[in-house]
C-alpha cells in the first residue's frame, strides 16, 4: 500500500502499528544481548521503548511508501556473551522477528474483540497485525545484514557459517538487488498473506470466533 493511496484514517492507524513494531523488534533484540551479557544495549540507550532511540528516519518513510522497512540496529558485542556466541547471536538474531509474530498475533486478538468497536480500532489492530508480519517476515530473509543471516549463520555447522559472515560486506548491494528485482516482494508478500491468516485462526481458537 503506498502512501497516496491511504485514507487519512488508515494512515492515522498505521503509523503507531508502525512505530510499535519497529521499536518493540529493536528492543528484543538489545534486552536478549543484555540477558546474555552483553552490555551494549544499555549503553547505547536501547534497553527502552523511547522511539528516538530506535527509529531510522528513512526506514519508517520506506515502511509508507512500499510496506517495510527498518529501524536502527541494535549493536551487539557476542564477545560479552555467555557461552556459545554462536548461539547467542542467533538468539539475538530470532528476538527481533519473534517479538513482531507475539505482537502480530495480540493485534489479531485486540481485532476480534475490539474490531467492531470503532473503524480506528478496526484500522490499527489490523495494522498491528499486517506490519508485524512484514517486519518478521522481512528479517527473516538469510541476507546480511537481515536478522535472517545471523539465524541461519547460527544453524549451521562452524565449518560453514564463515560463509554468511564473508557475504556482509555485499549484503547491502544483494538486498537492494533483490528489492528492485521485485525477488524479494515475490517471495515475502504470499508467506505474509498466509501468516495473518494463521494468526487470525488462531485468534479464534482462542475463543474470540470470527
Amino acid at each position: 500500500m503506498s502512501l497516496h493511496s491511504m485514507s487519512i484514517n488508515w494512515l492515522a492507524a498505521a503509523v503507531p502499528a508502525i512505530l510499535m513494531a519497529v521499536i518493540f523488534h529493536e528492543y528484543a533484540h538489545g534486552k536478549v544481548a543484555y540477558m546474555l551479557g552483553d552490555p551494549t544495549p544499555k549503553y547505547q540507550n536501547r534497553l527502552n521503548l523511547n522511539p528516538l532511540n530506535h527509529l531510522d528516519p528513512l526506514g519508517t518513510l520506506m515502511f509508507l511508501l512500499v510496506g517495510f522497512g527498518w529501524a536502527k540496529p541494535v549493536q551487539v558485542n557476542p564477545f560479552h556473551f555467555h557461552g556459545d556466541r554462536r548461539k547467542g547471536m542467533m538468539l539475538v538474531s530470532l528476538a527481533g522477528p519473534g517479538m513482531n509474530l507475539v505482537l502480530a498475533y495480540l493485534g489479531a486478538v485486540g481485532w476480534h474483540l475490539f474490531g467492531n468497536t470503532s473503524l480506528y480500532l478496526f484500522n490499527f489492530f489490523r495494522a498491528l497485525v499486517i506490519y508485524n508480519v512484514v517486519l518478521a517476515v522481512f528479517n527473516l530473509i538469510p541476507v546480511p545484514p537481515l536478522d535472517g543471516s545471523k539465524i541461519l549463520a547460527g544453524l549451521l555447522p562452524p565449518r560453514h557459517s564463515h560463509i554468511i559472515y564473508t557475504l556482509e560486506s555485499y549484503g547491502p548491494l544483494i538486498l537492494l538487488l533483490l528489492l528492485f528485482t521485485g525477488v524479494i516482494g515475490n517471495i515475502m508478500w504470499p508467506i505474509v498473506r498466509s501468516l495473518v491468516r494463521i494468526l487470525d485462526v488462531l485468534a479464534s481458537f482462542a475463543g474470540l470466533g470470527f
